[in-house]
């Protein structure tokens, strides 16, 4: 699949990579050409301006910014005059809720997706993979979700705690020695807030390889 990314620091670059690798086509752009020409080595695509990011994209379009907060709502600006209905804007920064409302609402109204996707995984993300939080409308989720299933860990790539082989057992083994007692049920994953996107359908928690 064909993504363009913008913003290429320690989570957005190794982020690039990770979906090279996966056999992703990606279009990269950051104001820093270094950054890009480091990024060109790794087989991706470099554009010189967001409007050649654009450019070079096949429709409908999906752009992904990995920006600080701070500056998406100018990005999201600049990059409106060359963007077409039916095109994709993802935010994978630390954007308040509130301003993915108002966002997504605007956005709508000119035709384009609005995709909120609250990633964590910092530098080691490249090898280990990236948690995500992700809030969007479900057609258009699932369309990404090849984007999302090649960043996320995976199942089983976590190795187990220190210790937890030792002569007491595992937190299983010792629960289950215990008397029964009632229990609420609990969900896998963390249960997450809403995130924003008042176009949501659902809301979806990428852990690992599991969408719930």
């Amino acid at each position: 699949m064909q993504l363009g990314m913008i913003g290429l620091g320690r989570m957005g670059g190794d982020m690039v990579r990770r979906l090279i690798r996966g056999g992703h086509n990606c279009v990269v752009f950051d104001k820093s050409p270094k950054a890009v020409e480091e990024l060109t080595k790794d087989k991706a695509t470099g554009a010189t301006t967001l409007h050649d990011l654009v450019e070079r994209l096949k429709t409908p379009r999906a752009v992904w910014l990995m920006l600080p907060a701070a500056a998406v709502d100018r990005t999201i600006e600049e990059l409106l005059p060359y963007l077409a209905s039916g095109d994709i804007l993802i935010d994978g920064g630390n954007s308040y809720y509130v301003d993915d409302i108002r966002r997504a609402k605007a956005l709508s109204s000119k035709g384009i997706h609005y995709v909120d996707v609250g990633t964590s995984g910092g530098v080691w993300g490249l090898e280990r993979g990236y948690c995500m939080m992700i809030g969007g409308e479900e057609a258009v989720v699932t369309r990404l979700d090849p984007i999302f299933a090649q960043l996320a860990p995976g199942m089983g790539n976590i190795e187990r705690t220190p210790g937890r082989d030792k002569a007491r057992g595992t937190a299983r083994q010792m629960s289950a020695s215990r008397p029964a007692r009632s229990m609420p049920k609990r969900r896998r994953c963390a249960t997450p807030s809403v995130t924003g996107t008042t176009s949501i359908s659902r809301i979806l928690l990428r852990c690992g390889a599991a969408v719930a």
